[in-house]
């Protein structure tokens, strides 16, 4: 039986709980890691489980190294079977290289494999369960749906990104008939699709740009419009060039002094040939530390305002993304446009969508189904997740004000009366109301390496206390993203 003031449990078996747990075991030997996971495999969550081969990493193979031996490159450089056309793409630079996700979860997961303890006693351990509710007083822990529990010294949330939730909009009661696809990464999200027909995509971000390359590597040659209320779509990345940090002398500036700083030094790049990306790379290690300082006002115009045109940029395609999304509009099968959603109109198998475009006017557009491609849901404010709830009610999470997550401090969980947990955490997206960019590996292995120095600083199973986040934290997490 193992002990559990030893015991330290992670709810999600995601890239974000899975890598925690195998870098806690290694780094407290002494510990017993339970990381449970409702699925089969660690490590793979939907990034790098529900794609396919023409699902690219958004970043290049250098930026997503964990810290393990052997290392990504390495890896990839014993396997060059699996890198033939990112090699061709990089010009033979495999640091440079964009893979597929599915070949990073593989890596991922043999890692994780590797490592995983198959006794009692202390070690890295995946629990084959979803979790329902957290224990508390005496017995601390954590209670699966089928009725099993984890006493633990410590839990940790990294619970990934969540499903989206509907559109919105007027008609609601439409997003409850056979026409909608709620989740388009459900095992069933296109069931029954005649190959065909037309598609409505609402949102037209990275969520879009997967489903539309996957409905047409799965053989679809209908019609596909993809809406949104700015009709913006993420932009490629590109190589060389460099560009040096400019952002750390306005940490206190606003989100449009910063909006026209940002432009300002766009221009300047282009007039000495440096694509603009290199900017937006330059602007990252200072994005966390404006982000802190900003006040509620502040962050919710940089939200309402500025958040679609950051994302196109920060979050950016492989260039054969960005090629093969260029192909389908110039052949006419994909169109993106700005507009709102002004209602459904349900006729037999297809449904007549009325939309607002940005600018004015007014379109129809009759499909077979409308797929929600508007990316994972985050306002747990609304989200009636069981585990979640119960954290509410209890008084143990407190949902922040803007719907990004849950608050935390240095990732330990912030209560509504504002003391902050010595023994409940979160990582990953879950996280960020406080971490702002939480999403992209890069920055998931910093707050992973940061949370296991404080266990490995701690006593038992518990880390040190939280710190206030700076900076420094973010250092060097530019290059590349």
């Amino acid at each position: 039986m193992s002990d559990p003031e030893s015991t330290v449990v992670v709810i999600g078996g995601g890239l974000s709980g899975a890598l925690f747990g195998l870098k806690l075991s290694r780094a407290r030997p002494d510990l017993r890691v339970v990381v449970v996971e409702s699925g089969r495999r660690l490590g793979r969550g939907l990034a790098y489980g529900a794609c396919t081969p023409r699902h690219l990493l958004n970043v290049p193979a250098t930026r997503m190294e964990l810290g393990l031996t052997p290392s990504f490159i390495d890896w990839l450089a014993a396997r060059p079977d699996l890198t033939v056309e990112a090699l061709e793409e990089s010009g033979g630079d495999l640091a440079a290289a964009f893979l597929p996700r599915a070949v990073f979860g593989t890596y991922l997961q043999e890692r994780l494999d590797e490592a995983r303890a198959v006794s009692d006693g202390p070690g890295f351990v995946a629990l084959r369960g979803r979790a329902s509710a957290i224990m508390t007083g005496v017995r601390r822990g954590v209670r699966l749906e089928d009725g099993r529990s984890v006493l633990a010294a410590a839990v940790v949330l990294a619970i990934g990104n969540l499903p989206p939730q509907p559109p919105g909009g007027p008609d609601g009661w439409f997003y409850d008939t056979a026409l909608f696809t709620p989740d388009p990464w459900a095992p069933d999200a296109f069931a029954d699709l005649d190959p065909a027909a037309p598609i409505l995509l609402v949102g037209t971000g990275l969520t879009m740009v997967d489903v539309a390359l996957k409905l047409t590597d799965e053989g679809h040659t209908g019609p596909m419009l993809a809406v949104s209320r700015r009709g913006l779509a993420p932009l490629s990345h590109k190589a060389g060039g460099a560009w040096p940090p400019f952002l750390q002398d306005m940490l206190g500036a606003s989100p449009l002094a910063l909006s026209r700083r940002v432009r300002a030094e766009v221009a300047a790049a282009d007039a000495q040939g440096v694509p603009w990306q290199r900017v937006f790379d330059a602007a990252r290690p200072a994005v966390s530390g404006i982000w802190s300082r900003w006040s509620h006002r502040q962050r919710s115009q940089f939200l309402r305002h500025l958040r679609a045109r950051w994302d196109i940029h920060r979050h950016r395609t492989a260039p054969r993304i960005a090629t093969a999304l260029g192909e389908l509009t110039r052949r006419g099968q994909l169109e993106i446009q700005g507009a709102r959603l002004g209602g459904y109109a349900v006729e037999g198998d297809r449904v007549t969508v009325t939309l607002a475009p940005r600018g004015g006017g007014r379109r129809t557009f009759t499909a077979a189904r409308v797929i929600n491609c508007t990316g994972p849901a985050s306002d747990l404010r609304r989200l009636a997740l069981p585990l979640i709830e119960d954290l509410k009610v209890r008084g143990l999470a407190q949902p922040d004000a803007l719907g990004l997550g849950l608050e935390t401090q240095d990732c330990a969980l912030v209560q509504p009366d504002g003391a902050v947990s010595s023994w409940l955490f979160g990582l990953g997206p879950v996280t960020r109301p406080a971490w702002w960019e939480i999403t992209a590996t890069p920055e998931i292995v910093v707050q992973i390496d940061r949370l296991v120095a404080r266990f490995a600083e701690g006593q038992g199973a518990a880390p040190r206390p939280a710190r206030g986040l700076t900076g420094s934290a973010f250092l060097d997490l530019g290059a590349g993203i």
